[in-house]
């Protein structure tokens, strides 16, 4: 099972709520679904647990159920259709829909006038038209019609539920989408679906973990690389003090300095520092190798 698939599976487990809620959840359904028009409406899903709510819920807000039902216990792409003209005008009615009057569908928001309703609508669009990634593989969620008006319209519906969306069109449909994880966990829990908003919230701070271990393994490398080319230099400048005036020749602490670089070429400044005679800070390491790097330079 999918991810997107699970997800409404766990939407179907929610109790179909009052008849304003199942009303505005069929209609969601139906706008993101299929077919809606005059003389069929249709939604073709996968999803077995989807087609038993869709019955509950066109029973529960239109009184009505589908004329043509899948076999039962088929599998793959299932149809659940609605022809009959007596239905299709108890529906439209319920809705709003007049089909001489309205060319185009839209949003009838006035069948949502509480945030329950706009959440159920939200729901059956999305059980019908919607998408979600796996949060390990990335970050993206969408509600795709074939109709631009409802686009729109549930663009404002979802702003009016303090959500900020983008809209796209693709393949003559039209999609509504988020791309950030936090927006995503917020539309999950606010549609019903608060354990796969968990999971993405889990999905993105493991990623987020998982992205700074990178970052400070790729530091921590570059680092050293740093250390390696810096002690490659030092005893460069070493060596060639050896050859023109041989280590004697040097300061007391010069002349350890250069010996413990020469024996630990892979020790970092604090590590040399702990390994001198008494030991020093990392400060007065580094002001010591800087004076071996000049004396390297000049003589």
């Amino acid at each position: 099972m999918t991810f997107s698939a699970g997800v409404k599976a766990e939407l179907c487990k929610l109790p179909v709520g009052k008849h304003c809620c199942a009303l505005a959840e069929g209609y969601g359904a139906f706008l993101y679904g299929n077919t809606f028009t005059p003389v069929a409406i249709k939604i073709i899903t996968e999803n077995a647990a989807f087609g038993t709510r869709l019955r509950t819920l066109i029973r529960r807000a239109f009184g009505v159920d589908f004329d043509l039902l899948p076999p039962e216990g088929a599998a793959g792409k299932q149809a659940y259709t609605i022809r009959d003209a007596d239905k299709l005008e108890k529906i439209a009615d319920a809705v709003g829909y007049d089909s001489e009057a309205h060319l185009a569908h839209q949003i009838n928001l006035g069948l949502l006038e509480t945030s329950c309703c706009h959440a159920a609508f939200v729901r059956g669009a999305f059980l019908a038209g919607g998408s979600v990634t796996d949060p390990a593989r990335g970050y993206h969620l969408e509600l795709m019609t074939g109709h631009m008006r409802v686009s729109a319209g549930m663009i404002s519906i979802l702003r009016d539920m303090q959500f900020d969306p983008k809209e796209t069109m693709r393949r003559g449909n039209w999609a509504v989408y988020f791309k950030q994880s936090g927006a995503i966990e917020d539309f999950l829990t606010t549609i019903g679906a608060s354990g796969a908003a968990l999971a993405y919230m889990t999905a993105k701070v493991e990623r987020d973990m998982r992205n700074a271990i990178q970052r400070k393994v790729n530091c921590d490398a570059a680092n050293v690389d740093k250390s390696v080319e810096a002690a490659a230099a030092q005893l460069a400048a070493i060596r060639r003090i050896e050859q023109r005036s041989g280590l004697e020749s040097l300061p007391e602490k010069l002349h350890q300095t250069a010996l413990l670089r020469i024996v630990n070429p892979e020790l970092s400044l604090a590590e040399l520092a702990e390994l001198a005679d008494p030991p020093v800070t990392k400060s007065c390491m580094s002001h010591r190798l800087r004076k071996l790097m000049e004396l390297g330079r000049t003589e």
